[in-house]
């Protein structure tokens, strides 16, 4: 099996069996667990062909994987896993916006950036548009919020490059594209034919397809193609929309894109109660509302539990209450304000629990959407420990939604599934549920099956579908024929034997006659620690993960702890033990901690803690006591480090790099960081002299400075190319400002206690905390004055090192400010009118993101140059202190398409606000990056 596999694509390294490898991509967001036999990177639609043909000789299963956010189910298999999503981001924006070519790698958020600047976006609007892909969305089917039946993927979809099982690529956008499937594909070609006048001769079947995808749809296969598309080419794009993977592969797509409607005002209307919220539902819909979401009392209630949760949930005392999120939106203000005014007219009557208020605000209807997009894996977050969260998705008639909602919680309370939530699309009819059970013992199963042929019965009753946008996956397989009918349902049969006939493309996904089918397979999630047990694998995490291409991401990390666990309970000890053999590395050391995982959490889970407990778990003596001897001495630490780099940059890097990998050998490449040439030479000391007039606030310099002086340093322009450092420059921008600073006594000794903290140095991480906090609290007279840092990684290790300092009677909590933001409030409104630079490249920061410092910095940026652009492709650099010389291949990976992208753009200088991110991106792109406070000094000199 290997061998061919290994064939298939060039680089054979792409074909992963370790235990590792293949436990950390079994799980998807779904409830389902199957651990593939093998994993492998495709790299291109050759490959993915080539891997076809392998799969059909040696009768192997094959499952492709996106994004993962698949909640049914498709995405996992017990064959071979195919990761799609590494080598296929490409996008291509074409005819001003208006069209779009897209790789299936791609989120929908990174296309939706894309397409920003023209005023147009994507059809789907998914709830994970962080995390899914659009292989996922043309895989589903997948609508969303606003998009209806009218804008999604099938609508939308103008052309797909797919490749067949047989390995034949088919361009259905390509002028001659009929006449290639022809002869490429004759008994495909005149199957599909022959399938839609069999659907169109039958008056009941073409009634039912009708009906059937007058709603949101996605049970079964998309026949509607049958009906809606003459030639057969046309036929095959749209049948492989909602295939799931099991027709074949989509290696790019072309799309209509629809108009980004320039204002919206957004409210949460709250009902006593979920018949109330169904009752004025109509009316709501009546008024040309874009989007009408149901939240029940449980989600409510969940959602109060969520940081910066608005204040009409927060302070909302949750009985019975539903809620409905309701929006409007425009292309002028004029146009909104029309729907504001039809709403409020609508809803004086509708009995509302309070006063309905529609705003505009940016921030307040970021919360909002937050509390609904982050809903699933909220609720899911929140369920009892060790048990596994299950989610349904139906579509209903509009006029029956209430009568089912009612009838669901009544199922509810018949099998007690407690805590089950309904939220969902209510102007689509579509709403999702959620049960949370162990599913393991017989007696769960059993009542989980009664269950479902309960809602089975209900939802068919009511004339939907037990499908509206999820996908059909396993979780519904045994009940397509249910829904469709004998006929149909046979169609399907020969659809599949058409593009499939070894049935080797994820078999179980889609149709299955196994009448509990979906019984099998359930995972569970055993508890391994508190930091990560609410993770519902939802994959959220992921796309802002620096490690993603390199080794694994947040959730690979907690799924596969999970593995550990189970094998351990199960008395797998040789599993468990392979498992942690890797770990250390492709978890572990090559994790950046640098918490940006925890942004994109619904349920606020920060991996790099977890890690950073394995850290300090995993230290040793020597290296404790080394590093608390390293924070006793630490001026003495970073001037030695500075003067080695100067030192070093005297000498040619081939007489460095041998004796420096030859230490990183014996010591270890944790504890020895590897030299490169772009490195500046070492920086100055911190400390200056006492200020002359009453200081305005403390500054505390980063001890980076010392370490890594300004760009250019220590090369053979002997500096020319640098600056002098953000230190100086800072202190000029506060001199010109009229601003006097205190820079505290002793700081030559005083760090943040980040370099402790992400290694996991405990005894020295206490030692630096105590010393920085007295000298502070010294400095800023117990917390009169504010503390300013330069470098945004610093500042929010101040903000967490003075988090647990308990001020005492009389004193204030000291108040950590990072110096763009000081500068931006307070310097920039005095400073003279100045020359801008025509162009900068700016990297915001992890730091600066999870801190809300961005705003700020792009105010400083945009007073640099008049044309400000951060990279589409940014990310984390994941230099992440000495991280990126520790492992330079995390840095390298994670700045690959930033990168690339940065250093294209020919800006006229290039800037962030962290040394040591501006040393991985200067790494990554050939280009100095600086301090843009550095740059806002010079360019405002007298």
């Amino acid at each position: 099996m290997l061998s061919t596999l290994r064939a298939a694509v060039a680089d054979p390294a792409q074909v992963k069996t370790r235990a590792i490898d293949l436990h950390a991509n079994a799980h998807d967001a779904s409830h389902f667990l199957l651990v593939p036999q093998a994993v492998v990177v495709a790299g291109n639609a050759g490959e993915v062909g080539a891997l076809m043909r392998a799969s059909a000789a040696q009768g192997l299963p094959l499952t492709f994987r996106s994004g993962g956010t698949s909640l049914s189910g498709q995405a996992v298999t017990d064959g071979v896993l195919v990761d799609v999503r590494r080598n296929f981001r490409d996008i291509e924006v074409l005819d001003g916006g208006d069209r779009v070519r897209v790789q299936p790698g791609a989120t929908v958020r990174a296309l939706n950036a894309r397409l920003a600047r023209y005023g147009r976006k994507f059809g789907p609007d998914p709830a994970s548009e962080s995390a899914c892909t659009i292989g996922g969305v043309v895989a589903n089917n997948s609508s969303g919020m606003n998009c209806g039946t009218t804008e999604n993927a099938y609508r939308t979809l103008e052309s797909l490059t797919v490749v067949l099982p047989s390995g034949t690529v088919v361009d259905t956008g390509a002028p001659d594209a009929d006449d290639r499937l022809r002869q490429l594909e004759p008994d495909l070609y005149e199957g599909l034919d022959r399938l839609a006048r069999r659907v169109r001769g039958n008056p009941a079947s073409a009634a039912t397809i009708r009906r059937q995808f007058s709603m949101k749809n996605t049970m079964g296969y998309g026949l509607n193609s049958f009906l809606d598309f003459e030639r057969p080419v046309d036929m095959l794009a749209h049948l492989i929309v909602g295939s799931e993977g099991t027709l074949g592969f989509v290696a790019e797509a072309v799309f209509r894109t629809v108009p980004r409607p320039a204002h919206a005002a957004t409210g949460l209307l709250v009902f006593p109660d979920l018949e109330a919220a169904n009752a004025g539902l109509p009316a709501i819909v009546e008024t040309g509302a874009a989007t009408v979401e149901l939240l029940d009392s449980l989600s409510l209630k969940v959602g109060q539990t969520l940081k910066g949760a608005p204040a009409v949930v927060s302070d909302l005392a949750v009985r019975d209450h539903t809620a409905l999120l309701v929006e409007y939106s425009a292309r002028t203000p004029e146009r909104l304000a029309d729907l504001r005014h039809r709403g409020a007219a609508a809803l004086a009557g509708l009995g509302l629990a309070s006063a309905p208020d529609f705003t505009t605000d940016a921030s307040t209807r970021s919360g909002l959407w937050h509390l609904r997009k982050g809903l699933y894996a909220s609720v899911a977050g929140a369920r009892p420990q060790g048990t596994t969260a299950l989610l349904e998705d139906i579509v209903v008639p509009v006029p029956a939604l209430g009568r089912t909602c009612r009838e669901l919680v009544r199922l509810f309370d018949k099998y007690s599934y407690r805590n089950s939530v309904i939220f969902g699309h209510a102007k689509d009819g579509n709403v999702h549920f959620m049960l949370t059970d162990g599913f393991a013992s017989g007696a769960e199963l059993e009542r989980y099956s009664a269950f479902t042929e309960d809602m089975v019965d209900l939802v068919l009753g009511e004339g939907g579908s037990l499908k509206a946008e999820h996908g059909t996956g396993r979780v519904m397989a045994p009940y397509v024929r249910r829904q469709y009918g004998d006929e149909l349902y046979d169609v399907m049969r020969q659809l599949k034997r058409l593009f499939d006939p070894a049935g080797l493309l994820s078999p179980g996904v889609l149709l299955d006659d196994d009448p509990e089918a979906h019984l099998r397979h359930i995972k569970t999630a055993p508890p391994v620690a508190e930091e990560v047990d609410r993770c519902v694998s939802c994959g959220y995490c992921e796309p802002v993960c620096p490690s993603k291409d390199l080794t694994l991401t947040p959730r690979q990390r907690i799924v596969t702890l999970r593995a550990i666990e189970a094998a351990r309970r199960t008395g797998d000890t040789a599993l468990a033990e392979q498992l942690e053999k890797d770990y250390d590395y492709e978890s572990v050391q090559t994790c950046a901690v640098d918490g940006m995982c925890q942004t994109a959490c619904p349920v606020d889970i920060n991996t790099g803690l977890l890690v950073k407990r394995l850290r300090r778990e995993d230290s040793g003596a020597a290296d404790n006591a080394a590093w608390n001897f390293a924070a006793k001495h630490w001026g003495t630490v970073t001037r030695g480090a500075g003067l080695a780099l100067d030192a070093v940059a005297k000498v040619p890097a081939g007489a460095v790099l041998p004796a420096n990998k030859a230490a990183r050998a014996v010591l270890g490449p944790d504890r020895v960081p590897l030299y490169s040439p772009e490195l500046p030479g070492g920086g100055s000391r911190r400390r200056r002299p006492a200020p002359a007039g009453q200081p305005a606030a403390v500054y505390f310099p980063a001890c980076v400075g010392t370490m890594f002086g300004p760009a250019g340093t220590g090369r053979d322009d002997g500096g020319a190319s640098g600056g002098a450092g953000v230190q100086a420059s800072f202190e000029q921008l506060a001199q010109r400002a009229g601003i006097e600073l205190l820079v505290p006594a002793g700081i030559d000794g005083l760090c943040c206690g980040t370099p402790w903290s992400s290694k996991g140095m405990a005894a020295g991480q206490d030692t630096m905390r105590e010393k920085t906090l007295a000298a502070l609290r010294e400095a800023t007279r117990d917390g009169e004055l504010p503390i300013i840092c330069d470098a945004s990684s610093c500042t929010e290790g101040l903000r967490q090192a003075v988090a647990s300092d308990e001020p005492l009677v009389g004193q204030a909590r000291l108040r950590i400010v990072d110096a763009v933001d000081f500068a931006a409030e307070q310097i920039l409104p005095k400073l003279p009118d100045h020359p801008k630079l025509a162009s900068l490249a700016l990297h915001p920061t992890c730091s600066s993101t999870r801190m809300g410092l961005n705003p700020a910095l792009t105010a400083v940026a945009e007073a640099v140059a008049d044309r400000v652009e951060v990279p589409d492709n940014w990310g984390c650099c994941a230099f992440a202190g000495d991280r990126g010389m520790l492992h330079p291949e995390l840095t390298a990976s994670a700045t690959r398409k930033q990168g690339q992208e940065a250093a294209a753009l020919g800006a006229a200088a290039y800037a962030s606000c962290n040394r040591t991110c501006e040393l991985g991106m200067t790494r990554a792109t050939g280009q100095d990056y600086r301090h843009v406070l550095e740059l806002l000094e010079e360019l405002t000199r007298p």
